[in-house]
């Protein structure tokens, strides 16, 4: 005879196996590109682009929202003349790959532009890192998806059967 609770256990076990396997790196390189990416955090919410200077390769590439492909001192150039008021970052988890680790989350920030007008950016970011002789991690790359905002709320209500007209 089975014991269908049996089963069941086994099922919330795997569940929970899934979600512990995609933690976030928590290895000498997770550490590292974490402290890396909260640097870069500081850097905006300072309003520091100094401090993100180090932590760019040579070669980065930056793909923006907007899909613009810029180069490192591009780059550097919208951190200084981008100012903001609120920065946070959610969902980070960062994934390593032997000498490579990937970092993905979302961003979200209110400021104004290069060009001074305000805005708000959403966006889902990944941020590829590669460790290099001599044990430094610089960001080779770095691309932002917007999230739309949804025009209205979507509604959660419990269906009911439309009303007919009344008989008699």
């Amino acid at each position: 005879m089975t014991k269908p609770w049996l089963g069941c256990l086994f099922g919330v076990l795997s569940l929970g196996g899934a979600s512990w396997s995609q933690a976030e790196d928590t290895g000498p390189a997770g550490k590292a590109v974490t402290a890396m990416e909260n640097q870069w955090l500081q850097s905006q919410k300072t309003n520091h682009a100094d401090l993100l200077a180090p932590l760019l390769a040579d070669k980065l590439v930056d793909t923006n929202t907007e899909g613009k492909v810029r180069t490192r001192a591009a780059t550097l150039a919208n951190a200084k003349a981008t100012k903001f008021t609120s920065v946070e970052y959610a969902n980070r988890r960062v994934t390593a790959f032997g000498d490579t680790a990937i970092a993905t989350g979302t961003f979200k920030g209110q400021g104004t532009d290069e060009a001074g007008k305000p805005f708000d950016p959403n966006a889902r970011f990944t941020d590829p890192w590669v460790k290099r002789p001599g044990g430094k991690w610089p960001c080779a790359a770095t691309h932002g998806s917007t999230i739309k905002k949804q025009d209205r709320p979507i509604a959660r209500h419990r269906w009911s059967p439309p009303r007919g007209r009344p008989s008699g």
